[in-house]
């Protein structure tokens, strides 16, 4: 059996990163993806789906990506029954994150008048690698 997802879209709102009880970092977000196709009336219609991110996936969402920005995410469809205040019975669908991507970049952000988020220097989380004698080192 296969449960595989694969999305692209546009976040709707920052995500919303917390942590469970035991601190498990969880991220809940939605994305706004375009049909492939457009209605009998001609509009482009689009489906807003829910996205939530777990451990070191929820911690990189939260932490780099921001209303606007467009995401590709890879995971699989969950469906949650529960009851509602007035006793009715009430099933949701969500997918539940492997992976997320940054399906723009920076430049396309800045350009298409949303929010870019603040710069992310490439270099802080590594070391220098020293070229002096003109050798790669490996």
């Amino acid at each position: 059996m296969l449960n595989k997802i694969v999305l692209m879209g546009r976040l709707t709102r920052d995500p919303e990163l917390r942590r469970t009880g035991s601190g498990t970092a969880v991220t809940s977000f939605t994305l706004a993806v375009d049909r492939d196709f457009k209605s009998q009336s001609g509009e482009k219609e689009t489906d807003f789906i829910d996205i939530v991110a777990w451990r070191t996936t929820a911690e990189f969402v939260g932490k780099y990506f921001t209303k606007g920005r467009m995401a590709v995410v890879e995971g699989r469809l969950q469906l949650r029954d529960w009851t509602d205040k007035q006793g009715g019975k009430r099933r949701s669908a969500e997918v539940v994150a492997d992976s997320v991507y940054f399906g723009d970049s920076k430049k396309d952000v800045s350009n298409s008048g949303t929010t870019a988020p603040a710069p992310v220097d490439a270099h802080s989380e590594f070391d220098e690698i020293g070229t002096e004698d003109g050798e790669l080192p490996f």
